[in-house]
């Protein structure tokens, strides 16, 4: 501190003494002073300084002076190494071999492949302006050599690598196999003689530099490497790039490693690709350059702020991909595999064999899926309700035909035994066109099927599904899940497997459909499937429960859709919307995930109609069984539809009900119209509802309601007024509910037999004898009532208390004679008497003898 309060009173004198020797300086001086360089002045400010500090050497500052000075002194002998760009370079690849040489020691390939993709990086530097250093040579060398090592050690030893170990390995395995390729003739010359090899003397050529004049600008005119203006596209380093056929593929490579990567340009990628495609000549290099744009077009779509792909990208990915199918289809010699391997030489394309295919590496399968990916995820974000949703709705039809076309390619492949291609293209394929026609009525598949046919080559056919084979769609449906059943494994076969049963649902076929669901036993196991499939599963089973409704079986139909719609949760369940609830736990990951699981609105199932098939249903189920349990207070009660019964009783705990809106409205004032026997006004508010004008044979459906309406009627109002009757006439009952002797004959013998009504048919005299039990009295029933939750309650108790116990036989019975609660003299004194005048009790105190449980444990 008292160095620095000095120093800065040294510093004060010698900016007055530097103003002085300002003012008393001739102007030439100045002039002169201002000319000289920068480093001049520094030293003679130093030298000023040094004379000034030599001069004021007094007491404790010029200690303190001498101590400075002596530091300075050993900072110049400090000796400074100034090491060039390729000295540091070299420096830093013998760090890393180093560090890979220590991760070999302890074989953790993980920390091998991290340095490996380090090593290679810091090599293509030395390598642009010096030679290839040799111990990298001798590293990559080294490194196969112990790869095989490795590989074959883990044959033979039962000790396995651990998964993060075994994924480096496997990663390595490329890795060098492909970059020891480039560098071949040098790992040769090392392992011919290594010594040698190390210890030669890598002589650096010195070359005269020469300044290189920079050419005048002239503006070209006519020369067809640019635009018409005569502005040509510059590359890096100023020259101008000329797309020619022989650089097509060092193009393509630049473009396929600038995937990935920050800042750049894929539309300006895409317009060298369409130039490329131009000045191609050959079928390979067409498919190349075809392969690679189809890519980067769908690249573009997760640089933009929308998370789907425009339509006009969409179009041209579709025209390339079908145009890349015809390329195929016409050189048979080329086949686009993906367990190819990629051309390394950009220089000239591959020559294949004499009767070997050309193999080019990449996926039809996996680009038509992208293209349905897309447009979906499309219709997902396009309004329904406009004719934007039409217009992109209508490439659907372009997208499966080029889905098909793929197929046909596929099993194209798959007759050649020699590409061993494998059975999971075909099948992903043949599941993505069953996506596209399970849902959809007969007559529409029928004309996308023709259409497809029609857009493929004449001299194109199918195995799996001909081309004049399959005329009926179920037939054709029923192929292709076959198809996938038999080649396919877990959640293709068994989303396969939905579908059909979709499709059987829809087209009204309610019993194979129903006996296909039961036999799978999917409803056991779909828990553990994928959301989708889980979706999928739903929709399917929505899908039974309308068709039941359409045969008219009631029960069946309430019965199914009872798990979706009793939850209140259908929208979710099928993937026509998301709820988002006040207080709920979603994160926006999962909130994001549930958006894009949505289905798009042509494949929604009306929620409006599902709800009303629903309540109708239970209506015609509840209201019957509301009205015996009322008459009858003897018998259980059950509920069939806990959803109906809270709506009709909150309908019921309202003042004022105004004539019906909705369509819960209509179906309630129908219940309570039909619970009071007026059985006509039930139908009219039931076939008033207008949601059934969307179903096939609207009139049909309405004709069978109000025919399950009156049977329900008659059966309501047996069940409500019988205590009343001694014996009922069935030609009155015939003429109160306009229904046939003989259909109210049926019905009441049905229910006798059911025995739900207490009673006998008198065919003779034509009416209903009712039989008289033992009348109840309001207190006997309540106490009937009591006695059964008395029981309920009883039974829960022993099942909780057999959880609680198992295996402790000595539970129930506690050591000497205390009371009950706490062994308390007087509590305990009081039970005793109580028991010796019962007989049972003999000790003091309240004894738990374990109910039944207890009793047969102590047997």
């Amino acid at each position: 501190m008292t160095s620095r309060f000095f120093t800065q009173g040294d510093s004060s004198s010698e900016s007055s003494s530097s103003d002085e020797e300002e003012l008393y300086s001739d102007p030439e001086a100045q002039a002169k002073s201002e000319d000289e360089s920068e480093e001049e002045s520094d030293e003679e400010e130093e030298h000023d300084s040094d004379s000034s500090d030599d001069g004021d050497k007094t007491g404790v500052n010029k200690f303190l002076r001498d101590q400075e000075s002596s530091e300075e002194s050993e900072d110049e002998d400090k000796v400074t190494v100034v090491k060039s760009a390729k000295d540091k370079r070299l420096e830093e690849l013998e760090g890393v071999v180093k560090l890979i040489e220590n991760a070999r020691k302890i074989n953790d390939w993980s920390s091998i492949s991290t340095e490996f993709d380090k090593l290679n990086r810091q090599v293509v530097k030395l390598a642009e302006k010096e030679k290839l250093p040799k111990i990298y040579v001798k590293t990559i060398a080294e490194l196969e050599d112990f790869m095989n090592e490795t590989i074959a050690m883990q044959k033979v030893t039962t000790k396995k690598l651990n998964a993060t170990n075994a994924r480096g390995l496997n990663a390595m395995k490329q890795k060098i196999k492909r970059n020891n390729r480039d560098y071949a003739a040098e790992i040769d010359k090392y392992r011919a003689d290594k010594d040698e090899y190390m210890m030669e003397e890598e002589e650096e050529e010195v070359q005269p530099v020469e300044k290189i004049k920079k050419p005048k600008i002239q503006y070209t005119d006519g020369i067809d490497v640019g635009d018409d203006e005569g502005f040509a596209t510059v590359g890096r380093g100023g020259k101008a790039l000329q797309y020619t056929a022989e650089s097509i593929l060092k193009h393509l490579r630049s473009i396929i490693e600038s995937r990935g990567k920050k800042n750049t340009d894929r539309a300006e990628q895409i317009r060298i690709m369409e130039r490329l495609l131009e000045v191609a000549t050959t079928p390979y290099q067409m498919v190349r350059v075809l392969l690679t744009l189809i890519s980067t077009r769908f690249d573009l779509t997760t640089s933009t702020s929308t998370n789907y792909m425009s339509q006009e990208q969409w179009k041209m990915a579709e025209h390339e991909y079908s145009k890349l199918l015809g390329m195929l289809e016409d050189n048979r010699n080329m086949v686009v595999v993906e367990q190819a391997e990629e051309w390394e030489d950009d220089e000239k394309p591959p020559q294949p064999a004499a009767g070997e295919l050309l193999k080019i590496p990449g996926s039809i399968v996996s680009i038509a899926e992208r293209l349905d990916d897309e447009l979906t995820r499309s219709l997902q974000h396009i309004d329904p309700h406009t004719g934007e949703y039409i217009e992109r709705l209508s490439d659907e039809q372009a997208l499966y035909s080029n889905i098909l076309r793929g197929l046909l390619y596929i099993e194209d492949l798959q007759k050649n035994d020699k590409l061993e291609t494998p059975q999971d293209g075909a099948n992903r394929m043949v599941m993505r066109r069953l996506e596209h026609i399970y849902f959809k009525p007969s007559q529409v598949v029928a004309i996308l099927e023709e259409t497809a046919w029609k857009s493929i080559p004449p001299q194109l056919d199918s195995k799996i599904t001909p081309r004049n084979g399959a005329k009926d769609i179920a037939t054709l449906v029923q192929i292709l899940s076959t198809y996938l059943f038999v080649n396919s494994a877990d959640i293709i076969r068994a989303r396969a497997y939905l579908c059909q049963v979709y499709f059987f649902a829809l087209h009204d076929q309610y019993y194979r459909a129903r006996d296909m669901l039961l036999m799978s036993h999917m409803q056991e196991t779909i828990s553990n499937f994928n959301i989708n499939t889980q979706i999928l599963f739903n929709r399917t089973l929505v899908q039974v429960g309308l068709c039941a409704f359409r045969a008219n079986l009631v029960y069946e139909s309430q019965n199914t859709l009872q798990e979706i719609c009793g939850s209140g949760r259908q929208k979710e369940l099928l993937a026509q919307g998301v709820m988002i609830q006040r207080y709920s736990q979603v994160t926006p990951e999962q909130e994001k995930l549930e958006r894009q699981r949505q289905l798009p609105f042509h494949m929604h199932i009306n929620l409006e109609l599902l709800e009303c098939v629903y309540l109708t249903c239970s209506m015609l189920l509840e209201v019957p069984l509301l009205a015996q349990t009322g008459s009858s207070p003897d018998i259980k009660k059950r509920v069939i539809s806990k959803t109906y019964r809270r709506l009709l009783e909150f309908h019921e705990r309202q003042i004022f009900t105004g004539p019906p809106e909705n369509t819960r409205d209509h179906v309630m004032q129908a219940s309570r119209a039909l619970a009071a026997g007026e059985w006509k006004k039930a139908a009219d508010y039931i076939n008033s509802i207008k949601i059934w004008d969307l179903m096939a044979d609207s009139d049909k459906i309405k004709q069978m309601l109000s025919e399950q309406i009156q049977e329900e009627g008659l059966r309501t109002y047996l069940f409500t007024y019988a205590p009343f009757y001694d014996t009922l006439s069935v030609a009155t009952l015939a003429s109160v509910f306009d229904l046939t002797e003989r259909k109210v004959a049926a019905i009441v013998s049905k229910m006798i037999a059911h025995e739900e009504l207490a009673a006998a048919l008198d065919q003779v005299n034509s009416a209903i004898i009712f039989r008289k039990g033992v009348e109840l009295s309001r207190l006997q029933s309540l106490a009937l009532t009591l006695s059964d939750k008395a029981s309920g309650l009883i039974e829960a108790n022993e099942r909780t208390l057999e959880q609680r116990t198992q295996g402790t036989a000595n539970a129930f019975e506690r050591q000497g004679g205390q009371g009950g609660r706490g062994g308390r003299g007087g509590r305990g004194g009081r039970g005793g008497a109580r028991g010796d005048r019962g007989g049972s009790r003999t000790r003091g105190g309240q004894q738990f003898g374990g109910g039944a449980l207890g009793g047969a444990i102590k047997a």
